[in-house]
């Protein structure tokens, strides 16, 4: 019975949902909230950089000053984290949404002062505040959404100056931490406009743009199919492609995050994706410099694997194997989920199950088996369980200990005991033909560890009507009683008290079998000469 895995299952929490401010967000410490005096002067002046913002909302440069300096003022209350241990009742969102340039004079067209810093300040700090769940929705019921969504568009109202593309950035940032985790916020944003320019920046002149609305449409395409249909229809697909191939490591790693998004749980979309060209550059990115962008591509390959089988052969012939195989020494825990995660799918097919084997993948699996990670283990089991069904590893299987880790291990969660039996009985199952006559090869010819190793196995996996071919067939007055020492010698140097049981029980009947059978029957003879031991 094949083994049932359901799309994300063993698959952490998709990482890269809500963006840093660039490097000026720092990490969320805890500060003590302040008592006092301090809480007095904190809340006094909180309100008033807000008094400067409302009194301020004009064109005179002594206006825009005062605002700028204010909005950097409340930034950094932000930033330090002085806000988020405040009662958000006490923070007037609404006075701070200073998100729109104020009203031009008749006749006034001629350069403006600080011309999009304020705006750029304000949605600067409204992003800082948005990073606490808490704040959200009173930051959007404030009216914030279609502010942040006009400046999206601010380019296209202004040449293009340090100021525009600072403003659209921040802009996109603040949509990107509102969104985070919150469902109804992202159909806001959707229904408020937001992801049509946010697909149109994606071509923007400026690589910090294009990332902050890669990063956006990241947040909004996760878990929220309408928001995934908007993109797509927006024609989003070529040009995230076009991303997957840019050198900047941190273009591609958000590229690949987006289409990430939109093909999860998405069977459609996964195949306009593959139909867009992206298979390849997904691939490609298995050797990013960037460990993050590895991870997603690992991903994005299993969720790609999972459409039909020829894609899965698709993926082996155009060279994701040995990567992802390397990815499996990794220090990185999460990397090495993804990389089993992918190979456990395309060892659905026959032939990537030898492919996979035979580039390496066989030992550092079993290895996988002996992690602390649940999921890690699980998925490093089901890749396992998905090569055991090729003939042609079983002799692999045995000869580096296979048997022995899948019965010796010590596993995390029912799923993966149920996987690792399954796997056991695979195995037993195809001990017959070619592969009985490779292992008793291996008998003759293999070093001692190897001879113990499948003398073991035999014992635990060959069937009863096998008995008389291993035993008997092949010359059993010879091999048997040297099989009967490895089998024994493996068994002394067991760790497993259950393992030197089962071993001793087999061990016994199997001698019992061989001294009841006549001498006519040891030696029947042979049309091929015997390799001699």
């Amino acid at each position: 019975m094949e083994l049932q895995r359901s799309e994300d299952q063993g698959l952490p929490e998709r990482k890269g949902q809500k963006r840093k401010l660039e490097e000026e967000i720092q990490e969320d410490r805890e500060i003590s909230l302040p008592t006092g005096d301090a809480r007095r002067a904190l809340l006094a002046e909180v309100t008033a950089q807000v008094t400067v913002l409302e009194s301020a909302f004009t064109w005179r440069e002594s206006d825009r000053s005062a605002a700028k300096r204010a909005t950097h003022v409340l930034a950094e209350l932000a930033k330090n984290g002085k806000f988020f241990k405040s009662s958000s009742s006490e923070f007037r969102f609404r006075s701070f949404l200073y998100l729109q340039a104020p009203p031009c004079e008749d006749g006034d067209r001629g350069p403006k002062p600080f011309e999009h810093e304020v705006e750029k300040g304000s949605a600067f700090a409204l992003g800082l505040l948005a990073v606490k769940p808490e704040h959200q929705q009173l930051i959007v019921d404030s009216g914030a959404l279609s502010h942040l969504v006009n400046l999206l568009r601010r380019h296209k109202d202004s040449s293009i100056s340090r100021a525009v593309i600072s403003v659209i950035r921040r802009a996109a940032d603040a949509l990107t931490n509102l969104a985070h985790e919150n469902s109804s916020i992202k159909t806001r944003v959707r229904m408020e406009g937001g992801i049509p320019p946010l697909v149109e920046l994606l071509e923007f002149t400026d690589t910090k743009v294009q990332r902050a609305a890669a990063g956006a449409l990241r947040t909004l395409a996760f878990k929220n199919d309408e928001n995934k249909n908007q993109i797509v229809e927006c024609n989003a697909l070529p040009t995230l492609i076009l991303m997957l191939r840019s050198e900047d490591a941190a273009i591609h790693y958000e590229a690949v995050g987006v289409i990430g998004n939109l093909v999860h749980s998405s069977p459609n979309i996964k195949k306009e994706v593959l139909a867009a060209g992206a298979l390849q550059p997904v691939i490609g990115l298995l050797n990013s410099c960037c460990s993050e962008s590895q991870r997603e591509a690992a991903l994005l390959l299993g969720q790609f694997a999972a459409t039909d089988s020829d894609c899965k052969v698709h993926i082996v012939q155009r060279g994701a194997v040995r990567p992802l195989i390397e990815m499996l020494h990794s220090p990185d825990v999460q990397l090495k989920e993804m990389s089993t995660f992918a190979l456990g799918r395309l060892a659905q097919d026959t032939h990537n199950q030898a492919g996979i084997a035979h580039s390496g993948g066989l030992v550092p699996l079993l290895k996988l088996l002996d992690s602390k990670n649940g999921s890690l283990q699980h998925n490093a089991a089901f890749a396992l369980y998905g090569l055991a069904d090729n003939e042609d590893n079983v002799s692999d299987f045995i000869r580096v200990g296979g048997v022995q880790r899948l019965q010796d291990g010590e596993f995390i969660v029912q799923a993966t005991k149920d996987c690792v039996a399954k796997t056991l009985k695979r195995l037993e199952e195809k001990i017959h033909g070619r592969v009985l006559n490779h292992l008793l090869y291996l008998m003759r010819i293999a070093e001692k560890p190897v001879q113990r190793r499948v003398a073991l196995a035999l014992a635990y996996l060959c069937s009863p009507d096998d008995q008389r071919t291993i035993f008997i067939d092949n010359n059993g007055h010879i091999l048997f009683p040297f099989l009967r020492l490895e089998l024994l010698l493996g068994l002394l140097g067991s760790t497993s008290t259950k393992q030197q049981l089962d071993g001793a029980v087999a061990l016994y009947k199997l001698s019992n079998k061989a001294m009841t059978l006549s001498p006519m029957d040891a030696a029947p003879p042979s049309p091929t000469p015997q390799v001699s031991l």
